[in-house]
């Protein structure tokens, strides 16, 4: 045990020492999924969490609670730890040639998430995103400089699509040129409009506006997406693949609540960075797996659902009579497709970025078991908020589980959950036929 711990860290803290020792005696030597409360006597307070995995059944682990104490006293002291990186604020961009993606403080919002997520190298349209993303944080100062600085993003955007603009519309594909013409001329338009909102010194005007500016640039970055960028691993292949992205709403009907009977999240599936596990979820939602099932957990930190009633803890499939599992799946910036089967800190990676990290309020992502890496089936969760393991800049989520999408729309109710509050349904909306082999066609 103090080679497990002297491997990874140089720690002396008495709070550690007594952390472990007084679990010694919990260990039976099962495995069980990696977060679980792991209190501590002492003074020095360590945060817990639960597990990721709804369970029948509860064993305890020395090992996960050593590794979990660890993890957490690193984080919350500093003290030296792997050097986990700081996923949403990299030393460098997110695509290596574009100098001008993500820096300064961690993207949180889902929507900025998911168009730096798209499998596209147009430096053109970054420079025009850039700074029209940072108006989120223009207008978080307070006093007219707030407009001051909208003012400045808006002509360094305006100057960049005025500039950019053949480049960009060079890299939209032939069948949608149209299209992309059509929305770089309302994105044009839309930034004179927001020029004259900052003229007018308008500031509750702004953000709307902006929203409305960024959809635009998220669809033109959409149309420049030729296909699906890489071949799924061949073991992989023949399961539903979501290759592209879609969306689906999800209606809650939320008990005990005088202010909020039911609730509709608006959820984007993201197949270019996660296409195994998004299709896995969006066939199961074709076969109405989640209608009707409860919120299994809420407990400030996850929402999480998906384990069925009965023994088995994943979706059967009824071809097999088997649960049908999928393996962990995780999109490195700097990488052409996912790595499969093993967490970044498993490779040794320390240092790589996710392409979907866990920033944003909503995020949306599989539970599996913390020993194998390959259990996740039906099990998802959405991330609430912050906490000392979790800040988006040192997140120990991000390389251990699959990320494959974020809430949208109404992401804030998701904190209003309770566990007894049931998924009325949840439909596609868009990208359906984005799905191959989806097994719901399939008569078990």
């Amino acid at each position: 045990m103090a080679a497990l711990l002297s491997s990874h860290f140089r720690l002396s803290t008495a709070a550690l020492r007594s952390s472990v020792s007084a679990k010694r005696s919990c260990f039976d030597g099962h495995r069980r999924p990696l977060w679980f409360r792991c209190s501590s006597s002492s003074s020095s307070r360590v945060p817990t969490l639960d597990s990721l995995r709804v369970e029948k059944k509860n064993p305890f682990c020395l090992k996960e609670c050593a590794v979990s104490v660890v993890l957490a006293i690193g984080l919350v002291t500093g003290l030296p730890t792997l050097d986990w990186p700081a996923h949403a604020s990299p030393s460098g961009p997110v695509l290596p040639d574009l100098s001008v993606l993500i820096s300064g403080p961690p993207i949180k919002d889902p929507g900025a998430l998911l168009r730096y997520a798209l499998p596209i190298k147009n430096k053109a349209i970054r420079e025009v995103q850039k700074p029209l993303e940072d108006i989120t944080n223009s207008l978080k100062v307070s006093g007219v400089r707030a407009l001051d600085l909208v003012e400045r993003n808006v002509r360094q955007a305006s100057r960049a699509l005025s500039q950019g603009r053949t480049l960009i519309l060079s890299s939209v594909t032939e069948s949608k040129k149209e299209h992309g013409q059509e929305l770089v001329d309302k994105l044009a338009t839309g930034m004179e409009e927001l020029r004259r909102i900052v003229e007018e010194r308008d500031r509750d005007a702004v953000a709307a506006k902006q929203k409305e500016l960024l959809q635009y640039v998220g669809d033109v970055e959409e149309d420049m997406v030729d296909g699906f960028p890489y071949e799924v691993p061949e073991e992989y292949r023949s399961m539903p693949l979501l290759k592209g992205r879609a969306t689906v709403d999800m209606k809650v009907k939320v008990k005990d609540n005088p202010n909020i009977q039911e609730c509709v999240f608006h959820i984007v599936l993201d197949g270019y960075n996660a296409p195994v596990t998004a299709g896995n979820f969006l066939d199961l939602v074709e076969r109405h797996f989640y209608d009707g099932m409860e919120i299994q957990r809420a407990d400030g930190f996850v929402v999480q659902t998906g384990d069925p009633q009965g023994p088995a803890e994943g979706f059967i499939d009824p071809s097999t009579e088997k649960i049908r599992t999928i393996p962990l799946e995780i999109m490195v910036t700097s990488d052409k497709m996912p790595v499969y089967g093993a967490t970044l800190e498993e490779l040794g990676r320390y240092k790589a970025q996710t392409r979907l990290p866990f920033n944003a309020f909503g995020t949306m992502a599989m539970a599996r078991d913390e020993f194998d890496n390959n259990s996740a089936s039906s099990q998802v969760f959405w991330l609430l908020k912050e906490s000392e393991l979790t800040p988006s800049n040192a997140n120990i989520l991000d390389g251990r589980y699959t990320v494959f999408g974020y809430v949208t729309e109404n992401e804030d109710y998701l904190a209003d959950l309770k566990v007894g509050d049931v998924i009325e349904s949840i439909q596609v909306v868009s990208g359906l036929d984005n799905l191959v082999n989806p097994s719901y066609k399939i008569v078990g």
